[in-house]
């Protein structure tokens, strides 16, 4: 048995699941940005607050796993390809994308969706056309970021830049 997992190309493995766990994580984003939030517009006020509670009570979870999953798979493909010199270069500017992407994610996700909810869930119920606005342009934004950032990435790794 060891011997057979000797032969495992690791970096390979590795790849497979970031890009399935990017899959999961920028996919979900897509489906809120623009499926979901555009359709909460036409619901009143509480309705729309109740649904998407809901459904960022059952997607937050599975990016957070997602994102957990990109770091690690990211840093072991960064060690067992020994790329770590490329961030030095600006060649690669599409590795400092990938990375700040990941990073603005890991602050809404981690420490900014988690300390806001409670602060300001008064003020979402004081102008709720407003945050829903602000959600949606926010969504807009980092998935655009995002997008970018899957197309750099892949680009940038088959010599394309």
């Amino acid at each position: 048995m060891l011997a057979k997992l000797q032969g495992v190309d690791w970096g390979a493995v590795a790849r497979a699941i970031h890009v399935v766990a990017v899959v999961i994580w920028i996919g979900g984003v897509s489906l809120v940005t623009t499926v979901l939030l555009p359709a909460l517009k036409e619901k009143p006020a509480a309705e729309w607050k109740r649904e998407f509670d809901a459904i960022e009570r059952r997607f937050a979870p599975q990016a957070r796993i997602a994102i957990v999953v990109v770091l690690l798979s990211g840093l072991y493909m960064l060690y067992d390809y020994d790329l770590w010199s490329r961030f030095a270069y600006a060649a690669y500017w599409w590795m400092d994308l990938m990375v700040g992407v990941w990073l603005i994610f890991a602050a809404l996700l981690f420490v900014i969706e988690p300390l806001s909810s409670g602060r300001f869930a008064h003020g979402d119920a004081a102008a709720p056309e407003v945050a829903l606005a602000r959600r949606l342009r926010l969504h807009r934004t980092v998935l655009a970021l995002s997008l970018l950032a899957v197309f750099a990435a892949v680009g940038g790794s088959y010599g394309l830049f």
